[in-house]
């Protein structure tokens, strides 16, 4: 179960195709910095939605590491804006690295580990928790692919 969980994740943002035809690596790695911070109407950018999904990897893996849950929702769109390519091509590799070592973790997780509940029983189970990060990975990645059609050939 761990493993298959894990490939899941890993399909989503790193090198799956399977529900999506796509996923976050494949998509962004083509992305430049200006057309990742492209404002379209009211809209988040693929930047901000990247870095998004980003946030809850990185607070949810430090859980799994016995760290602590810090991270908030009010808080899960708050990015310093991006300057450069340089500086776009380190988040994308922050987030390629912080995913791996996420499904990692969720590799190394028992049944036992699976099925407890996830910092508090109000959160459900590690396993609906990690069941999510990939459904709310995909609801974005939607989102990513149709911002960088809009962004590369506007209307």
């Amino acid at each position: 179960m761990n493993t298959t969980l894990a490939n899941r994740f890993r399909e989503v943002i790193l090198n799956g195709t399977w529900i999506a035809n796509t996923n976050y690596k494949n998509e962004l790695t083509t992305v430049d910095w200006v057309t990742a911070t492209t404002k379209i109407q009211g809209l988040n950018t693929i930047a901000l939605l990247t870095q998004h999904i980003h946030y809850y990897i990185k607070g949810v893996k430090q859980v799994f590491l016995g760290g602590k849950l810090e991270i908030s929702d009010r808080f899960s769109f708050d990015f310093p804006a991006i300057h450069s390519q340089a500086e776009w091509e380190l988040i994308l590799n922050n987030f390629w690295e912080d995913a791996e070592a996420f499904a990692q973790c969720i590799e190394e997780m028992d049944d036992a580990q699976l099925h407890a509940p996830f910092v508090d029983e109000k959160y459900g189970t590690y396993q609906r928790n990690i069941d999510g990060m990939i459904e709310h990975a995909y609801y974005h990645l939607g989102q990513i692919v149709l911002l960088k059609k809009l962004v590369q050939s506007p209307l």
